[in-house]
């Protein structure tokens, strides 16, 4: 009897995970803004970098960009860096930058896109791809 049932739930989960469809956004479809950020953050090691389309399910930003940095150090570099080449390629200014100083999460507001850059813990703490599982992902090239 638990032979059957253990079947019948196998069968039931592989069915609901074929019926699970993952919305993603092309890279190519992004702001060169946007593009340019992701960029950044992967030049300065950033890792697990993820970009959230929330077009369709918020209104006061369009992306998030979600990375992390090993220590407040890196983390603040990743800041540095997206916050100069944005402006200096691209003449795009932060409207806003929060916990610069503290370095557990930087986060850098553009108006159309939201940047936030956690240490590990915080990151896994506060898990904003969780909170915003109904957003698109973005497709990300792979870093080379």
């Amino acid at each position: 009897m638990e032979a059957i049932q253990e079947k019948s739930l196998e069968r039931e989960t592989a069915e609901i995970a074929e019926t699970i469809e993952v919305k993603t956004t092309p890279f190519a479809d992004l702001d060169d803004t946007v593009k340019l950020a992701i960029e950044c953050a992967s030049e300065k090691k950033a890792f697990a970098v993820t970009a959230l389309d929330l077009r369709e399910i918020a209104s006061f930003t369009e992306f998030f960009i979600i990375c992390s940095g090993s220590n407040a150090r890196q983390v603040q570099a990743i800041s540095d860096e997206i916050n100069e080449r944005l402006k200096k390629d691209l003449s795009a200014r932060a409207v806003r930058i929060e916990g610069y100083r503290g370095a557990e999460w930087v986060l850098l507001d553009y108006g159309d896109f939201v940047v936030h850059i956690f240490e590990k813990d915080a990151r896994e703490f506060y898990d904003l791809e969780r909170l915003w599982r109904d957003a698109k992902k973005v497709e990300l090239p792979e870093a080379s």
